[in-house]
Formats: C-alpha cells, structure tokens, sequence
C-alpha cells in the first residue's frame, strides 16, 4: 500500500508516524513516481486540490516551451493518469495547465469553455460567464467543480449563465441611468 507519511510525533508512548491515504500530498508524489517530466524538473506541480475518493484537480506547468505539461501528465494513451486513478481506488483526476494570470487560470480549471472571466485581485474574487446550458457542469454535483476550481486556484469563484450575467449587466444599468426596477 501507498501511503503519504503526513508527521511523525513524539508521544508519550515513544514516536508516531502518521500516515495518510487522503492527503493532497499523496497525488503529487504519486504524480512524481509515474511522470519522468516531474521528476527532472521540466514539469511542475503547482497546486492539488482533492476530495478523497471523488475528484481532485492538479495545475501543472513545464520549464520548457517545448514540452505539454498537460499531456506529459496524461502520458500515452493516458497511461500515466490512469495509474495514478488506479492506486487511488478509480478517484476523477482533473489535469489544468497552471497560468500566472488568474482569468486563465480560473477558466482552465473549469472543465467548459468560458465565455468571459473578470478577476478582482483586491478582493481574490473571479467572475466567471459561461454558456447558459453549460452551468450546472461548471458547478458540478454538489457545487463539486466550482469547489475544487477554487481551492485549486486560491480565488473565489463567481458563476454566472449568459442569461443572468446580462440581466444583472441591465439591472446594475438601469440602476446608473436612476430607473426603479
């Protein structure tokens, strides 16, 4: 069995090691075990974000233009992700490219094409549109995605359908012009 070793302790009863199976700390070294890029280097792990047993999601870039740090991830075939899906009892793996600019990066790790991204560095706030019948999968189930999204991230996660970007867009209008809703 894999595990991650989280602390050792010293106790009353002589040394503990505390060992984890649902640490984050867990899929990166996974990660590193199976990928060759992320093990010399060209492939950086940036941020894990998991929910044991459901879904986690890894940001990854690479030191060389050249290289994919997504597909080096995956790996042919997707053999590489399918080994570490496998030791983790078939938990989903989300693979996003990491960005310094927190609108890609946001939109990236969302598992849809977003129509528009405005981040508010001051208050770590991303208001993310996407398509109208694209926005419960940008959620996900219990709010799934968009949790993950964020704790990937760093950033609070605004979803919003085109539809109700727009009608927040004329009240927020309508308000400026002096109209009474």
């Amino acid at each position: 069995i894999k595990c991650y070793v989280d602390r050792s302790q010293k106790t009353t009863k002589g040394p503990q090691i505390i060992l984890s199976r649902t640490h984050p700390g867990l899929l990166k070294r996974l990660f590193e075990l199976e990928v060759a890029e992320i093990q010399d280097g060209t492939v950086i792990i940036d941020s894990v974000a998991r929910e044991p047993g459901m879904r986690s999601k890894i940001a990854v870039h690479s030191t060389n233009p050249s290289v994919d740090p997504v597909g080096a991830c995956v790996g042919p075939k997707g053999m590489r992700v399918q080994t570490v899906v496998d030791e983790l009892g078939g938990e989903k793996i989300d693979i996003v490219k990491y960005s310094d600019n927190p609108e890609e990066y946001v939109a990236s790790a969302l598992p849809i094409e977003v129509v528009s991204a405005a981040a508010d560095a001051e208050h770590k706030i991303c208001r993310v549109v996407v398509p109208d019948f694209q926005l419960s999968l940008a959620i996900g189930k219990e709010g799934q995605n968009a949790r993950l999204a964020a704790k990937l991230t760093g950033w609070k996660i605004d979803i919003k359908s085109e539809t109700q970007a727009r009608e927040s867009a004329e009240a927020a209008a309508g308000e400026e012009n002096g109209d009474e809703a």
